[in-house]
């Protein structure tokens, strides 16, 4: 192969080598090419809906569900950035990120297979933990395939595209088990050897074919472009190994931008809010809906088939408000946006547990779902400029810490909160929850923005998701 200044056979200068131009896809493409994240954003809906209810059926006391829920932050934390960064630098004949959504996605379909066959509490957790570790493997180097494949001028559609299907496969994930009772083919109170609902294991085994085939269809649709030798070399020359990842991204955190550090304190009051929400919200409708904490009776049944229903419609919402919240931004400015959206949220959960016709659960799931959709774009819109370009990887692993890292938190502090702060009352964790994402709104006011900033070529990085 001949370099830029060799002599050809003939004796003229080779022409330089020109950079590969991505050809721009058609929609069905792109669609092809997320049709993926369906999958696993299915997985994540029904650990939303059901982990909680779950854990409660195989005895679990509610003061200790939050450490139940410590596979999500701890495996987002170690896994987010790691496999973020390994993922750039993989050469193998599937490509780069192709091995690590096929992996991921085989053992996350294994895990929700056998989560409902649980016997013991422990079990569980166990399966849980590797559940999130496998859909953690997945979720960054997708969403790098999505640069990868994509020109700059689609990144908006390419991301837009996977947030619609983040949407649909939480809402499809927690709407299932009320479908299937509904339809009439499972009982609301049929339940196996382990107390565990039958409505629980269709959806899990349902869980179980979505994420696997759907990452098969997009991987048989939709192939990586093979690297450049220059892009190969470069991968080869850089130093291999553990070490040498955790030093890049330690020397990223150490030069971290402004803007990233003061939009810490947001995503702390934000996620450790939506936290409590997930683990508590079938607990707090058990009792403000069906006046029960019993986990065997048939009302407790009954709220874990509500928690999906209430769930689905503010994902509905998301997804339907995620394009009119981008527009707003454009004109009156990403913090504006946010700090409305969170104060929507936020006084949806407050008055929540006020609520005791299901029917009008509608109103706290409208700001709920305004709010989710602006948490899942806004901070990045806000972030935009202050990366810089060559660590885009590396920072996009880091700022998701800022996700983990609150939930983590929450995870080992809410036990004694819950016991002695909140009475052991999950309608007062409702509303602490309500009165975070209220703080986080204050937050945000002291957030400055870099104002040479692309807020379109942020936003599709950021795109939809987890």
């Amino acid at each position: 192969m001949l370099k830029t200044g060799q002599q050809t056979p003939g004796g003229t200068p080779a022409a330089p080598r020109m950079p590969f131009t991505k050809p721009r896809l058609s929609f069905w493409q792109i669609l092809n090419m997320n049709f993926g994240f369906f999958g696993i954003q299915y997985s994540f809906g029904l650990q939303q809906t059901n982990m909680s209810p779950i854990y409660s059926y195989l005895g679990a006391d509610p003061d200790k569900l939050p450490f139940l829920w410590l596979a999500g932050p701890m495996t987002g934390l170690l896994v987010q950035p790691i496999v973020g960064a390994m993922s750039d630098n993989t050469l193998s004949r599937w490509g780069r990120r192709t091995p690590y959504f096929l992996v991921g996605a085989l053992f996350c379909s294994i895990c929700l297979f056998a989560m409902p066959y649980s016997s013991t509490l422990w079990m569980a957790a166990g399966l849980l933990w590797i559940l999130d570790a496998a859909n953690n493997v997945t979720m960054e180097p997708y969403r790098a395939f999505v640069s990868d494949k994509l020109p700059p001028e689609q990144h908006a559609d390419g991301f837009l595209n996977q947030s619609f299907f983040t949407g649909l496969g939480i809402t499809l994930a927690n709407l299932t088990p009320s479908a299937l009772v509904g339809l009439g083919l499972i009982s609301l109170n049929a339940r196996s050897g382990n107390n565990i609902p039958y409505t629980t294991y269709a959806a899990f085994i349902i869980g179980a074919v979505a994420s696997i085939a759907a990452i098969l269809y997009s991987v048989f649709t939709t192939r990586e472009y093979p690297l450049t030798p220059a892009e190969v070399q470069e991968i080869k020359s850089k130093p291999k190994g553990v070490a040498h990842t955790f030093r890049e991204i330690g020397e990223a955190i150490r030069d971290m931008p402004l803007t990233m550090k003061q939009l810490a304190p947001v995503k702390l009051f934000t996620w450790y809010a939506m936290f409590c929400y997930w683990q508590y919200i079938t607990l707090c409708l058990a009792r403000t809906i069906y006046n029960t904490s019993d986990a065997q009776s048939s009302g407790f049944a009954s709220a874990q088939l509500l928690t999906g229903r209430v769930n689905g419609t503010y994902n509905i919402v998301t997804f339907c408000s995620a394009f009119l919240l981008a527009a707003l931004a454009r004109k009156a400015g990403p913090k504006l946006v946010h700090i409305v959206s969170l104060t929507l949220a936020g006084a949806g959960l407050l008055i929540l547990p006020a609520i005791h016709d299901a029917t009008m659960l509608i109103v706290p799931m409208i700001g709920l779902g305004i709010g989710w959709a602006s948490m899942m774009g806004t901070p990045y819109v806000m972030l935009a400029g202050s990366i810089p370009k060559e660590r885009t990887g590396v920072y996009m692993g880091i700022f998701n810490m800022f996700i983990v890292i609150p939930m983590l938190l929450q995870t080992l502090t809410f036990s004694t909160v819950y016991r002695y702060l909140l009475g052991s009352n999950p309608e007062n964790v409702i509303r602490l929850a309500g009165g975070l994402l209220l703080c986080a709104a204050v937050c945000v006011l002291f957030v400055r923005l870099n104002k040479n900033h692309s807020s379109d070529e942020v936003m599709a990085m950021a795109g939809g998701g987890h």
